[in-house]
């Protein structure tokens, strides 16, 4: 039997963009298949090689997989928080944004609530950067930033939009003082910020507000709303904000940029500058959309590669489960066939989210690879509790599985749709205590099935909730009670179900009141029979 390398643990993400930094974690992965197919080769070879030296070989193999996940896994967290983040003030950047922009106004529309927006402009900024300094300028956006966070709840978010802007993400407001009061809290805050040096003068902000749904319906006419009603307060003085559907005096909301204050242009020439003005906007608008739509398309790449890095690491555990047994099973030939399969099926799983992530037009559209047939859903259910069942014997909780007994008929991939329900059965688990009770429950429903998992740990918070799915999101309630993880098995569980046509929702009553995930897929054409 040939001998498989021994390779050292891999380095640290080296530094480079995030290019460089995907290339090289490709690079890595494709050795992993290397490797990994050599040991498939053993595995299928004759049986006269030493069992010792195919458990040794095996454990080495599943070692070194593992030391290459867990280095992808720490890439893949630099590269999404590159993507993700304002590198100067480590606040989510214009396209994640826009994407929670876009998950509120859902949410507030199912729940007929209100959303508002606040565009933050610092006054004379540019003065500020040409006097101190642009390293002047940089802390003060900075600590801009801290401040803005400071006076807003967890749940909101606060994200540098371009230069000395900045937009703040109200959730589910209860009415329009409610944004008004933030706006005052910030502008005091930001007012106790100094500019350095020997005659420091205060930092100044003009603010303007948009609101859902009275104002604009979808992310960017809530955007543009906001910045026009930023334009308002600024033209008024500054260091004051303006709510975008409220009244404002002629010659305080119709006074071009630049105007003398008190004096008035002709109508026509005023009408061509909001005209101007108008168009302006809407160019300007349209530029941040075609940005966030390159940034999204990067951003899609980089979550596709942290599921395949994070969805390697799942066949590791039976890996060295199996190899450490072949020592137990040198006389029992029967027991070494069944650990043989185990490997050899483990791998071939693992083969195949490689051959995922080599692909390039997978990694360019952000979509793994289905096989798709006729599949009894029901089998699947049946092979992810049982995959779970171990884990949840160790905690002494208990699973309360409830399937038709009919054939559950859908088209999807089997490995795919175990995947699913595994993910969401260890992430219950994971957060209910010992002696904890959870449950798997499939319906057939108005030509879907219906299959919620539930159980009785320690919940999500209203904050958390309709974030839920994002990559790397966690609960500070779920970190601490986790043993291990990034945020990532919720955003592998709505890839996938999303990818079999399906929708997946997350619910809670609040902190230890436990959680429920509803997954709903489409049943398959009438009289087409699964397996």
């Amino acid at each position: 039997m040939a001998d498989i390398p021994r390779k050292p643990p891999a380095a640290p993400a080296a530094r480079g963009g995030p290019e460089a930094r995907t290339e090289a974690l490709r690079g890595e992965l494709l050795d992993l298949r290397q490797r990994l197919g050599q040991v498939q080769q053993e595995l299928n070879g004759p049986h006269t090689a030493s069992l010792l030296e195919a458990n040794e070989c095996l454990v080495l193999a599943a070692l070194q997989a593992e030391t290459i996940a867990e280095a992808a896994m720490a890439r893949i967290g630099e590269l999404t928080r590159a993507t993700q983040r304002d590198a100067l003030t480590d606040t989510p950047n214009r396209m994640l944004m826009l994407d929670r922009l876009q998950s509120a106004i859902l949410m507030a529309r199912r729940h007929s609530k209100r959303v508002a927006l606040l565009f933050i402009d610092l006054d004379h900024f540019k003065d500020i950067n040409d006097t101190h300094g642009h390293l002047a300028g940089d802390e003060i956006l900075r600590q801009v930033a801290r401040r803005l966070e400071a006076v807003v709840r967890e749940s909101d978010t606060v994200s540098r939009h371009s230069g000395d802007e900045f937009l703040v993400l109200l959730y589910e407001i209860s009415q329009a003082s409610d944004a008004t009061q933030i706006a005052e809290k910030a502008l005091a805050a930001i007012a106790a910020l100094e500019t350095p040096g020997p005659q420091p003068r205060s930092v100044s902000a003009s603010i303007g507000i948009a609101l859902y749904p009275q104002d604009g319906d979808e992310a960017t006419s809530l955007i543009g709303r906001a910045d026009a009603a930023m334009y308002r307060a600024k033209r008024s003085g500054g260091g004051g904000f303006v709510l975008y559907g409220a009244q404002v005096p002629p010659d305080a909301g119709d006074q071009a940029p630049g105007q003398e204050p008190g004096r008035q242009p002709d109508a026509g020439h005023g009408q061509d500058l909001r005209d101007t003005n108008e168009q302006l906007v809407l160019s300007l608008l349209d530029a941040q959309e075609r940005e966030a739509d390159a940034a999204r398309a990067r951003l899609q790449q980089v979550r596709f590669l942290a599921i395949v890095a994070h969805e390697l690491r799942n066949p590791l555990a039976p890996i060295r489960m199996a190899a450490r047994l072949l020592d137990h099973a040198r006389a029992d030939e029967q027991r070494h066939a069944r650990l043989q399969g185990v490997i050899q099926e483990q791998v071939t799983h693992m083969a195949r989210l490689i051959d995922d992530l080599i692909d390039g037009s997978r990694v360019e559209t952000g979509k793994f690879h289905l096989q798709i047939g006729p599949v009894d859903l029901a089998r699947s259910l049946d092979l992810a509790a049982d995959a779970c069942r171990p884990a949840m014997a160790l905690k002494h909780q208990h699973l309360d599985l409830q399937v038709p007994r009919e054939p559950l008929a859908v088209q999807g991939d089997p490995v795919r749709l175990a995947q699913i329900f595994r993910n969401l059965l260890e992430n219950a688990s994971r957060y209910s205590a010992q002696g904890g009770s959870i449950a798997l429950h499939a319906v057939v429903r108005d030509g879907s099935i219906v299959t919620t998992v539930s159980d009785d740990g320690i919940g999500i918070t209203a904050e958390a909730l309709p974030h839920v799915f994002d990559l790397f999101m966690q609960d500070p309630r779920a970190i601490a009670a986790d043993t291990g993880g990034l945020g990532i098995g919720l955003a592998v569980v709505r890839e996938l179900v999303q990818a079999h046509g399906g929708k997946v929702t997350a619910g809670s009553a609040g902190p230890q009141q436990g959680s429920q995930f509803v997954v709903t897929l489409p049943c398959t054409v009438t009289g087409q029979q699964a397996p």
